[in-house]
């Protein structure tokens, strides 16, 4: 009766809705737990189960309704084995995300059926084309169980952290400056905001908890400010010449005194 109890109870408590996280400081939900809404794009292949965002058998992109630049994002995500999703950043909402956006790749990297063939730049965490991850097989927790991950998207710096473990922390421009990994055009690279979505292939994933710290947009820096050319010293002035003294005057010689006039006589 014991063992009885104690399996209902661990059944029930792995079916359980967690409660979300503790109130974050200027994060906001993007999922209301409940339905949809907030979200477009595949609303079909899309469902709510349990209070996750579910991607069933034919799901493919949903989006979310508004757009987004820089940013936190966090999330909760559980796998089925094998399964293959991604996570779309600065998408404009048509199109391949992965190529006219940039997609974080979801993967289950562990599956046997990956085994021999998956690129460095597919595993789990990578930026898709672009950029791989480090150690996302090892961060992740067994098939069946929630994943916390936090996406920080700042400009051109690009970091996922998986369970506490950072597994991928690059510049953008960096890892395109030689061309893509993938060997091919990724126009979305370089856009600066767009939706956020979940990308599916038709695998059973779900995601929970999902919020988002907006960040101020990022500056262009100042263009260097030329230094004022030198100024050029006047060149010195030629020194006056001494002003010769005039020779002194020659001293007149006085006048010869006029003797006075011999007075006439009387007549």
């Amino acid at each position: 009766m014991i063992t009885v109890c104690t399996s209902l109870l661990a059944a029930i408590m792995a079916t359980a809705t967690v409660a979300p996280p503790a109130t974050e400081p200027d994060f906001v939900s993007l999922f209301n737990g409940t339905d949809l809404q907030g979200w477009v794009g595949d609303t079909t292949g899309y469902s709510v189960e349990s209070g996750a965002i579910t991607c069933g058998p034919k799901g493919t992109d949903l989006f979310t309704a508004s757009d987004y630049a820089n940013f936190v994002l966090r999330l909760q995500f559980k796998l089925s084995a094998g399964a293959n999703n991604g996570i779309g950043v600065r998408a404009p909402g048509t199109g391949d995300a992965a190529y006219e956006g940039m997609e974080f790749q979801i993967l289950d990297d562990a599956n046997d059926k990956y085994k021999g063939w998956l690129k460095d730049w597919q595993h789990h965490g990578s930026v898709y084309g672009i950029a791989p991850s480090k150690n996302a097989a090892a961060a992740m927790r067994p098939v069946g169980e929630w994943n916390d991950q936090e996406i920080i998207l700042d400009g051109r710096h690009a970091k996922v952290t998986l369970n506490n473990t950072v597994i991928l922390d690059i510049d953008l421009d960096a890892a395109m400056k030689d061309g893509t990994l993938s060997g091919k055009e990724h126009p979305g690279a370089r856009r600066s905001t767009g939706k956020i979505g979940f990308l599916g292939h038709g695998d059973y994933v779900q995601y929970r908890n999902i919020r988002i710290r907006t960040l101020p947009a990022v500056s262009a820096p100042a263009a260097p400010v030329a230094p004022a050319a030198p100024v050029t010293p006047a060149s010195p002035m030629t020194p006056m010449k001494p002003v010769t003294p005039a020779s002194p005057a020659t001293p007149v010689t006085p006048a010869t005194p006029v003797p006075p006039a011999t007075p006439n006589k009387p007549s």
